[in-house]
């Protein structure tokens, strides 16, 4: 449908990100800071390569990206003692509320001015904080052959796969 759009969710930490095919599952030797990495920029090799297989087919969808930054949500109740609580402790400077996290990821599905493989997330330090901007992702997160090869990891994976020309024709 004319307009309709897939928003997928990434983090900055798609930068600490590394893809591994050997151990995708991290069933040897989980890291949960490495899994979470991994974990965004999978997100964002998936959205990047769906919006180029979206416009190939000629499908009037866009795919983006979006992260909300370091929003203040239940999430910290995962993080070191320092930033934890209900006043973020240490981490307040460098976050900002939930609602302002939120931004990104209405930007993205709502902005017309958002284009097919955009990434939304904060402008300001470190994209933790601040109102939403169109972003770069990391080299790694553009990288086309990664994008090629998690894709038909995925499809070998679950077993499913996808032709975009056909449904376009539809």
């Amino acid at each position: 449908m004319a307009g309709s759009r897939v928003v997928v969710l990434s983090s900055p930490a798609h930068h600490a990100g590394t893809i591994d095919f050997g151990d995708l599952a991290f069933r040897d030797r989980y890291r949960p800071n490495a899994a979470y990495s991994r974990s965004k920029l999978s997100n964002l090799l998936f959205a990047q390569l769906l919006q180029t297989k979206l416009s190939q087919a000629r499908v009037p969808t866009i795919a983006v990206a979006a992260h909300p930054g370091g929003a203040r949500t239940e999430l910290n109740r995962h993080m070191p003692w320092m930033f934890r609580g209900p006043s973020w402790g240490l981490a307040r400077p460098i976050t900002h509320p939930a609602d302002v996290g939120a931004l990104s990821l209405v930007r993205a599905a709502v902005d017309p001015g958002i284009t097919g493989g955009a990434y939304v997330g904060p402008g300001g330090w470190r994209e933790f904080t601040g109102y939403p901007v169109v972003l770069q992702p990391s080299a790694r997160a553009r990288d086309r052959g990664l994008q090629q090869r998690l894709w038909e990891e995925s499809e070998r994976l679950t077993g499913v796969s996808y032709n975009f020309a056909a449904e376009a024709g539809r």
